[in-house]
């Protein structure tokens, strides 16, 4: 794998596997385990810093904090600096490509 690549993309790739592994509602219990590893448990939130310290659990750890805090601003919907388990899940879905491609093909199939 490519340094330049980073981490996100090896979660892109397992990401559509485990949809079609666990379907809509197993990928979505991953999601929420994925959100608890990384969530401050006072804020309830994922916070720069749960993220920077937790990040390795989900194999993130090589990422540098600009990376870390591009992700948050990508995801924070709200603006409130952290990201809460709705905008921790969407964002996950978003930064895997595949498996929005093969959602969108599903929904057109039908």
């Amino acid at each position: 794998m490519d340094s330049d690549k980073g981490a996100s993309v090896q979660f892109q790739d397992f990401l559509p596997v485990m949809a079609r592994r666990l379907g809509v509602e197993g990928l979505m219990q991953e999601l929420c385990k994925g959100f608890q590893l990384l969530m401050e448990p006072r804020a309830g939130k994922i916070t720069f810093r749960s993220l920077k310290q937790n990040a390795a659990r989900l194999g993130l750890g090589q990422l540098r904090d600009d990376e870390l805090l591009e992700m948050m601003k990508e995801g924070d919907m709200d603006g409130d600096g952290a990201l809460d388990q709705l905008e921790f899940c969407i964002l996950m879905v978003r930064l895997s490509p595949e498996l929005m491609e093969e959602e969108a093909h599903m929904m057109f199939q039908h």
